[in-house]
């Protein structure tokens, strides 16, 4: 249950991490982030430690059991985090979903490989718009050539990706239900929108 996930917001409500529940307790304990319960209400340790855990996640210690918190607010800090996605080959496998652009098939990233839409050989570049994943057979049968050239079809035009928390790996596909008011793009702007009298 450590190792499940936890969304981190900024003081603003808006989402810039997802971490371990393990790190959450850490900045929970350390008073650099208050939980966050469905009813939008802050907690610091100790008083999320007195809440009852039943009908929720939890983790067990010694003395007690602890509800586990899947939302924490940092207390200090209003920023965002920097919008731009590393072009690294994990980030590629993401944005691709494990899911080879020229026949379809989600394969582990093991049997993928990367291949450039338009060959080095014809001016291609490596690039977010050059780059797609690419199970094995496929990429042997384009080879040097564009799709077109080899008779495939690319599935999705490739593109850079939008920031998000969640754009990781492995988290990518981990969602619970109390991340939704601050994932989907209206509910955040509930929260962020600004109040005015009248």
């Amino acid at each position: 249950m450590l190792n499940t996930h936890a969304l981190v917001l900024n003081r603003s409500f808006r989402p810039v991490h997802v971490t371990s529940v393990r790190r959450a307790f850490t900045l929970l304990y350390q008073g650099v982030a208050k939980a966050l319960d469905d009813q939008f209400q802050l907690y610091d340790f100790v008083d999320w430690s007195a809440l009852s855990a039943a009908g929720h996640d939890s983790v067990s210690t010694v003395q007690r059991t602890l509800r586990v918190p899947r939302v924490v607010v940092l207390t200090a800090y209003d920023h965002l985090p920097k919008g731009r996605v590393r072009f690294s080959r994990v980030n590629i496998y993401a944005r691709d979903r494990d899911t080879c652009q020229y026949c379809g098939r989600t394969l582990p990233r093991s049997e993928l490989n990367l291949d450039h839409v338009v060959p080095r050989a014809q001016g291609g570049r490596t690039t977010w718009e050059n780059v797609v994943c690419s199970c094995v057979p496929c990429n042997l049968r384009k080879g040097g050539h564009t799709p077109e050239q080899a008779g495939l079809m690319l599935l999705s035009r490739p593109h850079r990706p939008r920031w998000t928390p969640l754009f990781r790996g492995a988290v990518r596909r981990v969602s619970y239900r109390e991340w939704r008011p601050f994932l989907s793009l209206s509910d955040a702007s509930y929260w962020n929108v600004e109040l005015r009298d009248g």
